[in-house]
């Protein structure tokens, strides 16, 4: 075992509602002990300026467009996260070593190797007095990556430290979902990818046609009746449209078009339907490559709160797939990522690596991050 860094990780997804803060332990190889979890909701204003932001970024020339635009919300975001750090550190004696910083994420498209986060590394330092590392994706995507998934190698180390039978999937539903599948062909085997929409289509829907930001439970859709027409013709046109060799999604892949004219409850509904579909499609597709007979699914990040999408999700998988949350051992769902982030920035001070050739694409296990002391 190396030396035990401690490390505060900042994560805002792909739903931009707040950020996530956790503090970890940890030599970045072995082992790590989580200390601190805390989420900060995003105020009204930042909010709706930040989905404002992203609403008008469809397109690479976009972000050259809404340039000064960008620059000011990146710098209410970074504000924000310094307050965060400030309001953290109050709450622990922990000395931190440095603050992996991911950003905001506002565009992200594989096929340009572009993958946009806001948040200025060189202003958090300085109002924190910590250093940062950032910009974490950049160096996969110069490799030939995408620059997501990146959460994988912790997930892996999730699975060695609670001794957790192989084969498992790691299932993240945030704005986007995505898998790391470990021990399907040996108990090395290790991969990652984004399976599709989470919950940023049925938050879409729900902050369009309601005043709420989600759909508490599910119970919305659960009112609601899915219209199996359109669900079937979106499962055809994602199935055709998706690109076999990427590994990574952006919302903007995603449209609400389909359930235009459909009331509050069936838009809800189906895309509840069209989301656990996709998921339990993959999952079905892992059981059946794996000599496995038994397959176990961890669910973590907010849609496994969506109580009817993870019923959605079970209702087509034989009982050999066991789904649960990953709070079952004793790890907060809520804070996977952020933790993720921690151990990844402890990984990039050491030079290790952070992205692999099974979980970006890229063309060699590569590290990442910019270390930054500006104080």
């Amino acid at each position: 075992m190396g030396k035990i860094f401690t490390a505060l990780g900042l994560m805002s997804g792909t739903s931009g509602d707040g950020v996530d803060a956790s503090i970890i332990s940890s030599d970045g190889i072995t082992e790590y002990s989580e200390i601190l979890n805390r989420y900060f909701k995003y105020d009204q204003k930042l909010y709706d300026h930040l989905h404002n932001i992203k609403g008008k970024i469809l397109k690479q020339e976009d972000l050259e467009k809404n340039k000064s635009e960008i620059s000011k919300l990146e710098k209410e975001i970074t504000l924000f996260h310094a307050k965060v750090v400030n309001k953290v550190l109050t709450q622990t004696d922990k000395e931190i070593d440095f603050i992996g910083f991911h950003g905001q994420t506002i565009y992200h498209n594989p096929y340009e190797k572009i993958s946009k986060q806001i948040g200025d590394g060189n202003l958090l330092s300085q109002l924190t007095k910590k250093n940062v590392i950032n910009d974490f994706r950049q160096n996969d995507i110069q490799n030939g990556g995408e620059g997501a998934p990146l959460a994988p190698i912790f997930h892996r180390q999730i699975v060695k430290q609670k001794k957790i039978e192989l084969p498992v999937c790691v299932l993240n539903i945030g704005g986007i979902t995505n898998v790391t599948v470990l021990g399907k062909f040996n108990k090395e085997d290790f991969s990652s990818k984004d399976l599709g929409p989470g919950n940023c289509l049925i938050d879409e829907w729900i902050r369009k046609n309601t005043k709420n930001k989600f759909d508490n439970k599910g119970e919305l859709a659960k009112k609601g009746k899915t219209n199996d027409l359109i669900l079937n013709q979106a499962l055809d046109n994602f199935e055709n449209q998706k690109n076999k060799n990427s590994s990574s999604f952006d919302t903007k892949d995603f449209s609400l078009g389909f359930v235009r004219g459909l009331s509050v409850e069936d838009g809800a509904a189906t895309l509840t339907d069209f989301t656990g579909r996709i998921i339990e499609a993959e999952l079905l597709s892992y059981l059946s490559q794996s000599k496995n007979k038994m397959f176990k699914v961890l669910i973590c990040g907010g849609g496994r709160k969506n109580l009817f999408l993870i019923e959605r999700i079970k209702r087509g998988v034989q009982k050999n797939l066991i789904i649960q949350p990953i709070d079952d051992y004793g790890i907060d769902g809520d804070y996977v990522e952020s933790q993720a982030f921690a151990f990844i920035a402890i990984r990039s001070f050491l030079g290790l690596p952070i992205s692999f050739p099974e979980t970006t694409g890229c063309k060699e296990p590569c590290t990442g991050g910019v270390f930054i002391k500006n104080y």
